[in-house]
């Protein structure tokens, strides 16, 4: 039986996992970003600038909508809200305000083709990891699921088996590498493959959000599966072109 949170020891150094991963996950993201910018088109000050562009971007859309996922708590526990903003993020807020980060950038320098395609397999990677770390971590990382009785279920802690919604999301993160690297062998405009990670990606965080016990208050929604509600929506009209297999 697991014992959460699962330290990491490193000699006598104990670790604890969420940031040992979410630290790996930074750095092995970067490592395979610095590898594929080597056949990056754009100039080397261009994408210096839309990276910053993109990071500022990032942190701010992280932090808002973890705001927005927690806003509940504004009224119940205004003091736990403020840790909770202070110290939660999400992916998901991230990459909407990393790309929009990123697009407010290239309209500034004045660069008009997609940036995106670089960033997609960094991005798989980096998230897979630090889901690792968001898994050992267990309840206070808030990303698990809710009570099931499955095989597979996980007791964080609590006493009550639960979904590790945290492994869900490595394992579609691990197949969608897969396809995306069958994909390949076919030609795509530049951009189609950022437009199809972000679709599938925020297609499977509006589905595992069900199985997550957060606050619903849009509609039986949370402000995550608004958000890639939204974006789905947003990017609707590219969606038959990115399955269209062009040799």
């Amino acid at each position: 039986m697991m014992i959460f949170p699962v330290y990491i020891w490193l000699g006598s150094l104990r670790i604890h996992p969420h940031i040992l991963f979410e630290s790996l996950a930074y750095a092995i993201a970067f490592r395979l970003l610095i590898f594929r910018l080597r056949k990056d088109a754009i100039a080397p000050s261009q994408r210096s600038s839309v990276i910053v562009g993109g990071m500022i971007g990032a942190l701010i859309g992280a932090k808002l909508l973890v705001g927005l996922e927690h806003i509940n708590f504004i009224l119940q526990n205004q003091q736990q809200f403020l840790l909770l903003l202070l110290q939660g993020k999400t992916v998901v807020g991230a990459l909407l305000g990393g790309l929009i980060g990123v697009e407010l950038t290239k309209k500034i320098i004045g660069i008009h083709q997609s940036t995106g395609d670089v960033f997609v397999y960094p991005l798989i990677v980096g998230t897979a990891i630090g889901r690792i770390g968001c898994f050992l971590t267990g309840l206070s990382d808030r990303t698990y699921g809710i009570a099931t009785q499955l095989p597979w279920s996980i007791d964080f802690g609590d006493g009550i088996l639960r979904h590790p919604t945290q492994l869900y999301e490595i394992l579609f993160l691990g197949l969608l590498i897969i396809f995306l690297q069958f994909r390949s062998r076919y030609h795509y405009q530049n951009g189609d493959l950022f437009k199809f990670y972000l679709i599938s990606y925020f297609s499977f965080r509006f589905l595992v959000d069900f199985i997550k016990p957060d606050f619903h208050p849009f509609w039986g929604l949370s402000a995550i599966q608004v958000a890639c509600l939204l974006t789905i929506v947003y990017y609707r009209h590219t969606i038959s072109q990115i399955f269209q297999f062009k040799t």
